[in-house]
């Protein structure tokens, strides 16, 4: 194992990045995103990769040369945040069609308007159905492991698809927290070499990438991507349980905090996670039968996971930190869809949390679980904010 370092979520993923040793990285700093591409440049500069490293002249740009590095036959990373992803936005889609497994670090930090540099997850949630694979990371220890195996995840033939690897703006991008590495050699050997497929630099086999797909054949494109992104919840297990062997940190696509007896459950994903852990013991030490479930798996959703967790349950919560106007929640969204199968489903309320950044303590949470044990709130609900 690798020396224990007090450091924060940016640095920590750029820590990942050089063991990784991509042989791109295509990047345009964003706040609270830069301090990645910062750190990781500092690496190239000193010779500790061997990454050819672009810093483009805007997101559009530099997904754009991911594309086509990855196209090319090279293993390939980058990071954004908000804007900077949205700039991005019609190179998602075409990154995805193209079957690049690009690797891409978020900063999850809300859109504007108006401008804002803090945390929500709109920037994320607005990109769910790119086609690209989504974990997110609760602290920064997460953020260094979803990076890891998020190489090996976008890059197993059964995939093939690009991933984010998400962390809260500021909240984990700039909070020192102790950080568990490993060792450069481990991290080398857990990614293995690369594999290209089709590479366009491999002029023995000519390939074409991004040509024109009309209503012939474009549907059959969008539905090979369908199953690949189907087989992204096995594959990740597998990776995952690959990565306790080397780590000693055992994940899974959905975890439940205190669940297998509770009666009422609140669902996150993010720094919130943890939060609702410590709100959890609290409660219980008071004799309330509560529970928390942690997403870490959001795209594709891991419905099958989450209803054997939720089923039997008398209320659920599910927390956004983004709103989808005239409906709620995405999260929301898919919880629901994930339990309709469900006996006697559970009550299912939605609450909107920390736009912008809004701080979330622990006594709005507990408020929470207190709504749900009494079957009380709307729908939809605004947590926090002003009337």
């Amino acid at each position: 194992m690798g020396r224990p370092l007090a450091i924060n979520g940016d640095a920590a993923i750029a820590l990942a990045w050089k063991q990784v040793n991509p042989d791109v990285v295509a990047a345009y700093p964003i706040t609270p995103q830069t301090i990645m591409v910062e750190a990781f440049s500092d690496y190239v500069a000193d010779g500790q990769v061997d990454t050819e490293y672009i810093c483009a002249e805007s997101e559009h740009s530099a997904m754009s040369i991911c594309i086509g590095a990855s196209a090319a036959g090279a293993r390939v990373a980058t990071a954004t945040a908000s804007a900077g992803l949205a700039l991005m936005w019609e190179m998602l889609y075409i990154a995805a069609s193209m079957r690049t497994p690009i690797v891409m670090a978020i900063a999850n930090r809300t859109l504007s308007g108006p401008i804002n540099i803090h945390c929500d997850h709109s920037d994320t949630m607005g990109a769910r159905d790119s086609g690209w694979v989504q974990l997110y990371g609760e602290n920064v220890q997460e953020a260094y492991d979803n990076t890891i195996m998020a190489f090996r995840i976008a890059e197993n033939m059964k995939v093939r698809l690009p991933v984010m690897t998400c962390i809260d703006g500021f909240i984990i991008t700039h909070a020192l927290e102790r950080l568990e590495t490993l060792d450069d050699q481990v991290v080398e050997d857990f990614i293995g070499l690369y594999q290209a497929t089709r590479p366009l630099l491999d002029i023995g086999n000519p390939t074409t990438y991004g040509p024109i797909a009309l209503p012939d054949y474009f549907y059959e494109i969008k539905y090979q991507q369908a199953v690949a992104m189907g087989s992204v919840a096995a594959v990740t297990k597998e990776v995952m349980a690959d990565y306790a062997k080397v780590s000693g940190r055992r994940y899974k696509l959905v975890e439940g905090y205190r669940t297998e007896d509770a009666d009422h459950v609140v669902v996150a994903m993010g720094s919130t996670s943890g939060t609702l852990r410590h709100v959890v013991d609290r409660m219980r030490e008071r004799g309330s039968k509560v529970g928390s479930v942690k997403i870490r798996l959001f795209r594709p959703f891991p419905s099958e996971e989450l209803a054997a967790i939720l089923k039997g349950k008398k209320g659920v919560a599910v927390m956004d930190r983004a709103l989808s106007p005239g409906t709620g929640g995405a999260l929301y969204s898919d919880v629901l869809q994930s339990i309709h199968d469900i006996p006697d489903a559970p009550k299912v309320t939605n609450y909107i949390y920390g736009l912008g950044g809004r701080d979330v303590m622990p006594e709005q949470l507990e408020g929470v679980f207190e709504e749900v044990m009494a079957g009380n709130g709307e729908r939809i609900n605004f947590m926090g904010v002003r009337i």
